[in-house]
């Protein structure tokens, strides 16, 4: 069994137009509500084996604010996305 609906006074272009419109509000939402990624910290030698130096090249460069550090308890660590930001092409 088949059923019809009439839609009277909008043409099919402004019917295309609106469904356009809800379509990309779906995608939109689908997008927010996609669970983040968990932020991954590294120790103070996971940071240095990553940058390929010494870990007293990380205290200085956390000592002069080139790196963010984070704290808990006597640990330090550091965020990934953080470190690779920090980094300026060459």
């Amino acid at each position: 069994m088949q059923t019809s609906t009439l839609i009277n006074n909008i043409s099919a272009e402004i019917l295309n137009s609106r469904f356009d419109d809800i379509q990309n509000q779906i995608k939109d939402l689908k997008k927010s509500l996609q669970p983040k990624s968990a932020e991954e910290y590294l120790t103070r030698s996971e940071t240095a084996d990553l940058l390929k130096c010494d870990i007293s090249t990380i205290h200085n460069w956390t000592k002069k604010g080139k790196l963010v550090a984070y704290k808990i308890g006597n640990r330090v660590y550091y965020k990934r996305t953080q470190i690779e930001s920090v980094m300026i092409p060459f």
